[in-house]
């Protein structure tokens, strides 16, 4: 398939990487989610991701969970993201687990569990500093008490996410402190729970340098497994490929222009006012994909030029490669907030190879 823009998604480096990943983490006890929220839920990654021994699927939206279960993936789905109160049925009918903190939503994920005479598995998050989804420890031991009577739910676990909104950094000082949040709950319940759901990618730096021994016992992995990256400073994992997904873009107008803009300027299509130095005339290439489709500046070029703006649809390009002719085809690496924009796009064609 040739149609243009595309993204190349290599399914043998994505088994690879979650092997690797799902070796570090075993040597510590804990098993590996495979996380394919950024493609949108894609059942051949998500494969690629069981082929290489994850646990289990995470997704963000209930919608990529059916999604995947349409498509054949036989795997527990969990729903990562707090369920909204106008999704429940569907969180009950296609997910397996769910990561929770609000109390309103947790009761009525039991009644409707209830009404399809089913348990519905859920972990509760922990607030630990990021700031984001989580109970706050003071009234975490009152929740858990009030979900365990809930009929129709089972407290699987509870679990911290750290570095997604704010960066925080899943440091020994705060596993530690994690985990006498674990104890505490435990010992006030009198039984151990299921699952502890420790971190994400950030944790990688831990496990490849010395990850404290604690209650942790589930990770949950989509960076690290993608572009084999941890996520504290963006740095390859070793034994990992970074370019398992690779964008193609095709040039569409290659001409010598000016570098400054001529006449009076004001704001792009995008509310920026921006500023030019003037370097003379430049070979100045437009691609034929935009900010409708990625984020532009989570590209990285293969070919050697620089992008110094884009629109909509076009990427501009200065200093393009003297041997680079109108309908040559040009490449990128996606970082992470790239590669959620150009599965989200319906006009990036995705092709596999497997």
């Amino acid at each position: 398939m040739d149609d243009y823009p595309r993204l190349l998604i290599n399914l043998k480096k994505i088994e690879h990487n979650a092997k690797t990943i799902i070796d570090l983490a075993s040597r510590y006890g804990m098993s590996v989610t495979g996380v394919t929220k950024a493609t949108c839920g894609d059942p051949k990654v998500a494969k690629a991701m069981l082929k290489g021994g994850v646990s289990s699927i995470g997704e963000s939206r209930i919608e990529n969970i059916v999604r995947l279960k349409e498509a054949g993936v036989h795997a527990k789905m969990m729903l990562l993201r707090t369920p909204m109160l106008s999704e429940v049925k569907k969180v009950v009918k296609y997910a397996d687990i769910s990561l929770n903190s609000e109390l309103v939503v947790i009761s009525r994920l039991s009644e409707e569990a209830i009404k399809k005479g089913v348990k519905h598995r859920i972990i509760l998050m922990v607030e630990m500093g990021e700031l984001r989804e989580g109970v706050v420890k003071k009234e975490l031991y009152p929740i858990v008490k009030k979900v365990l009577t809930y009929k129709g739910i089972e407290l699987s676990g509870v679990g911290m996410n750290l570095a997604c909104l704010t960066g925080v950094v899943p440091t020994k000082a705060k596993i530690k402190e994690f985990d006498s949040v674990v104890l505490e709950i435990e010992d006030k319940v009198g039984t151990k729970l299921k699952i502890i759901g420790g971190g994400n990618s950030a944790n990688i730096p831990l496990l490849l340098n010395g990850h404290p021994r604690s209650k942790i016992n589930n990770l949950r992995i989509g960076e690290g497994i993608l572009l084999g990256l941890e996520t504290v400073h963006r740095t390859p994992i070793p034994n990992t490929y970074q370019d398992a997904f690779i964008l193609e873009a095709e040039m569409i107008e290659l001409n010598e222009k000016p570098s400054v803009p001529d006449g009076e300027i004001s704001q792009n299509a995008y509310g920026e006012t921006r500023t030019f130095e003037d370097i003379g005339t430049i070979r100045r290439g437009i691609l034929g994909i935009g900010r409708q489709d990625v984020i532009v500046d989570g590209l990285k070029p293969l070919d050697s030029f620089e992008i110094i703006g884009s629109s909509s649809d076009h990427i501009v390009g200065q200093n393009m490669p003297p041997d680079v002719k109108v309908g040559d085809i040009l490449k990128f690496e996606p970082n992470y907030g790239a590669l959620v924009n150009l599965f989200t796009s319906k006009y990036v064609n995705k092709e596999y190879i497997e």
